[in-house]
């Protein structure tokens, strides 16, 4: 991600990231993300299908040479191995300012892309996505997976 949609939940609340592709229909895969010109974060957000949203999978993560992590995506059921990097811990609706109005609403409050926009505006400065930002397509009208 290099900038964030604050005015927006779900995936449209990381603007316009990077999206490496993804075969939803593969059990494993190995994603080689490029280290040149990183993002400020890296995100994976996972959806099942049929769609259950307490059954989202979600990890945040940053480049870290050298480093390696294993372990489940906040659920279980998506396990990831990281090589070069480090999961972002202790993000989560704590991020969201009191003074937010949208903090009000379930749909913001309880999304945990929303919590980790924000996450990413207090702790990485990140940027307003630009004018020009087209949302990308909703859940289940395309991508069922996304590294952001």
């Amino acid at each position: 991600m290099r900038h964030v949609a604050l005015d927006q939940h779900c995936l449209r609340s990381f603007g316009q990231p990077d999206r490496p592709r993804l075969d939803i229909s593969r059990r494993h895969q190995t994603i080689e993300l490029p280290e040149d010109n990183p993002p400020l974060a890296w995100y994976l957000c996972a959806l099942p299908n049929p769609w259950k949203w307490s059954d989202n999978a979600h990890l945040a993560f940053e480049g870290a040479p050298g480093e390696q992590w294993e372990g489940p995506a906040l659920v279980p059921g998506l396990y990831v191995h990281l090589e070069n990097a480090r999961p972002i811990i202790g993000w989560g609706d704590h991020n969201i300012p009191e003074t937010e109005p949208r903090r009000k609403s379930v749909r913001f409050r309880t999304c945990r892309n929303y919590q980790f926009a924000w996450w990413l505006r207090t702790e990485r400065n990140a940027p307003d996505a630009p004018p020009e930002y087209v949302p990308p397509k909703r859940p289940g009208e395309g991508e069922q997976m996304s590294l952001m």
